[in-house]
């Protein structure tokens, strides 16, 4: 009996709390730099859900060591729900295994929803004579080639590391914090091609400067239709990215249910959908139950992947 009253006891309060969260303005960390299609579609997702919860969501840019340092500010916050992040999967399911004092491995979060999939691609300028992911590899075989990433060990990185394992090719990785900065390098020729999130070149390519070649998704781009995936060009080099929001590990159930129900409403906002279209942003929406369920088999698959690698937590 007591039991059962200490339960009942729990949920009143959990409801309680919740009936009245949120009671102050909310953040948002955005743990890249500013300045590419993906933000832009974050901060349309975050003014969308203000109007569902009531407060106002104010949008923080905390960039560095691929997501790690924004994602670790949400983790150290008051488990409340008024901070929260939006990310890919990387900073908690990667970083973890590859940092000793990472501080962002699944556990210190509470997945709140999926929002989107970061379509991820290979770049060349538009005058290369790189056409397809198999002359970038001959190329490779060639003669050194440098590739920019939006940071070490992110997803992007990961994808062209499955491209070496299909292919025995080795290329050489600069690390830089988020997309822009090495697609503008890769415009100014510094680089010889680089990987990145579709959408954050979608820009570039549009203005014709740049020049998909893959993308490393299951099926091709909606946006480019004419560019195949890695496997359609014969090299097993698939890289999924899921993208979401997260609050503090602990963050009560009730809260958590409200933040998802207005993530999923603001997902279909026509506005919202727009932003993404501009920005040839892929939304998929993910309930909270599904999208843990992916982080917590995302972060086991990787450390599965890295252990293969002999890769070790520095």
């Amino acid at each position: 009996m007591r039991g059962l009253l200490t339960l009942a006891l729990t949920a009143h309060v959990s409801a309680a709390t919740a009936q009245s969260f949120p009671d102050r303005p909310m953040t948002l960390v955005h743990p890249y730099a500013p300045g590419s299609a993906a933000v832009a579609f974050g901060r349309a997702l975050g003014d969308r859900m203000t109007q569902e919860l009531g407060q106002p969501i104010i949008h923080v840019h905390r960039d560095g060591g691929s997501g790690v340092v924004g994602m670790r500010s949400v983790a150290n916050s008051a488990p409340d729900g008024h901070t929260f992040g939006l990310t890919p999967v990387t900073a908690i399911a990667v970083q973890p295994h590859l940092l000793r004092d990472a501080g962002t491995q699944p556990d210190r979060f509470s997945p709140i929803c999926g929002t989107n999939e970061n379509v991820i691609g290979a770049f060349v300028r538009a005058d290369s004579p790189i056409r397809d992911l198999p002359g970038l590899v001959a190329a490779g075989r060639a003669r050194p080639l440098s590739f920019g990433s939006p940071g070490p060990n992110s997803l992007p990185q990961l994808a062209i590391w499955r491209v070496t394992r299909a292919t025995s090719v080795q290329f050489n990785h600069i690390p830089y914090r988020g997309d822009p900065p090495h697609l503008n390098d890769l415009v100014g020729g510094r680089l010889d091609f680089s990987a990145g999130v579709v959408s954050s070149a979608s820009a570039l390519i549009e203005a014709g400067t740049l020049r998909p070649i893959a993308v490393f998704s299951e099926g091709r781009a909606a946006a480019y239709p004419d560019v195949p995936t890695a496997r359609e060009q014969g090299i097993d080099a698939l890289q999924f990215s899921q993208v979401g929001l997260y609050a503090a590990a602990n963050t009560p159930p009730a809260i958590l249910d409200k933040l998802d129900a207005a993530c999923r409403i603001a997902l279909l906002d026509p506005t919202v959908q727009r932003v993404a279209m501009q920005g040839r942003v892929v939304i998929r929406y993910m309930s909270r139950a599904d999208f843990t369920q992916l982080v917590r088999s995302e972060y086991q698959a990787y450390g599965t992947i890295l252990r293969e690698l002999g890769v070790e937590p520095e």
